[in-house]
């Protein structure tokens, strides 16, 4: 197959992820669901009499905060009497009546805690009187950094560090974030109550439950300080967590700290919470421009989550399956997959679990002419690079040897950000100011 060809796929590839991201744009998510007709404020078909409220804030953290911010004041405007909303260092938008506080991600920082405490600080001083739009999204749990207890954020930052780093998931890092922290799993809700809190969502948890995204600050939280000793456990670290963290959540198995908010409490009663805009949207978006583009499509799954490269081994299996048999889908064909898979470091390389995917695809594509393998984080920052994901081809890895590169020494260490940064094969969007986890595309033709 001709390079010319290949660079086509490669386009191709390129195009469907940029459809997925425009479907899941920030302020068309949140102008579909937010309408105001004089003193009416209709929020995903709710009605809210803002004659009732003496008072409307806007507060949130997340990644897409900045451009929910922009999307919340064009509807709103001068009705909006205080704002302040936590994002990611650079993922800015014009806004003008709600402060933008930049903090780190994923791991948290002390303006991240400062912010926190801002959020914290207000919605304790509200009543039955206000009237509060929570704008959350992705990176909401490392953007409200308020630690418990006599835990510190250096100590905070270590237990969220050591939980990136084993391989846990986002459900049981989040497990331990809502048990060491202030607002997490219900405790936002809890802070704010009797005030009315209605929480507009961008979903980048699989399935979309709504406890698990962003640790479900406006949530009733089902896990317990049990599960977190369960979860230390089995990746073994529990001898590696600060003092402090082991500590404060043994009170809590011991009844000696009150457990996160459960569903029966009443500080869930003016709560409403709404997803606008998920991984699945995105999905629905990246297949109408396969087909239009001329593909078999297949979405595998918006679910998939699991060690990167035992991911990517199933999805290239699949590609070759395409080319032996036109089984699950006859070509010109294209797989979509998404959902959050994880990366266990044992070396000390610098990439995140989209290119480190493409990296180990490439291996097991190796040789084959007519396949290419896109992956990117729907944000524009995969792990801790200034890199959406990578793209690489059935040349790739002969290209590499070319180079003096080698492929499965640069995975080994965990390294895939240098392997394609010196391929020039790194996919780079900037900061997308929005977050639906993964998007995953294998073309075979």
């Amino acid at each position: 197959m001709s390079q010319e060809i290949i660079n086509k796929l490669r386009e191709d590839a390129g195009e469907i992820f940029m459809a997925g991201l425009r479907a899941v744009d920030p302020i068309y998510a949140v102008k579909r669901v937010l309408k105001l007709e004089n003193s009416t404020l209709e929020i995903n078909g709710r009605m809210y009499d803002l004659n009732l409220y003496d008072r409307i804030l806007v507060l949130g953290a997340g990644k897409a905060g900045a451009s929910m911010s922009r999307a919340v004041e064009e509807v709103m405007g001068d009705i909006i009497t205080f704002g302040h909303v936590n994002i990611k260092y650079g993922h800015f938008d014009k806004v003008n009546k709600i402060a933008l506080h930049e903090a780190s991600h994923p791991t948290p920082d002390s303006a991240g805690l400062h912010g926190a405490k801002i959020i914290y600080d207000t919605l304790r001083n509200t009543n039955e009187k206000d009237l509060i739009i929570f704008l959350l999204s992705g990176g909401g749990s490392a953007l409200l950094p308020l630690p418990a207890g006599e835990i510190s954020l250096t100590e905070k930052q270590q237990a969220t560090s050591l939980l990136l780093s084993c391989g846990a998931t986002i459900q049981e890092i989040n497990t331990i974030r809502k048990h060491i922290s202030l607002l997490k799993g219900g405790q936002l809700a809890e802070a704010a109550y009797p005030a009315t809190i209605v929480t507009l969502i961008i979903s980048d948890v699989i399935g979309d439950p709504l406890d698990a995204i962003a640790s479900g600050p406006t949530v009733p939280d089902p896990t317990t300080f049990k599960e977190c000793i369960s979860v230390l456990k089995k990746y073994d670290i529990l001898d590696k967590i600060p003092k402090s963290v082991i500590e404060h959540i043994n009170k809590g198995v011991n009844g000696f700290i009150r457990e996160t908010p459960k569903s029966d409490e009443k500080v869930f009663d003016k709560v409403q919470n709404v997803i606008i805009a998920s991984n699945m949207e995105a999905f629905k978006a990246s297949k109408e421009k396969t087909v239009e583009l001329g593909y078999n499509t297949l979405i595998l799954s918006t679910m998939i989550e699991g060690e990167t490269r035992d991911v990517a081994k199933v999805h290239t299996a699949i590609a070759k399956e395409i080319l032996k048999s036109g089984n699950p889908v006859k070509r010109p064909a294209c797989i979509l997959s998404g959902g959050e898979t994880t990366v266990t470091i044992n070396g000390n390389g610098l990439g995140g679990r989209n290119q480190e995917f493409v990296l180990a695809s490439a291996i097991e594509i190796s040789g084959l002419d007519n396949v290419v393998v896109f992956s990117g984080a729907t944000d524009g920052t995969d792990g801790p690079t200034d890199s959406a994901g990578a793209v690489a081809d059935g040349f790739t890895v002969k290209k590499a040897i070319g180079l003096n590169m080698d492929p499965l020494e640069y995975l080994m260490n965990n390294d895939s950000y240098h392997f394609f940064i010196n391929m020039g094969d790194l996919i780079t969007t900037g900061p997308t100011n929005t977050n639906v986890m993964d998007v995953r595309i294998i073309i075979v033709v």
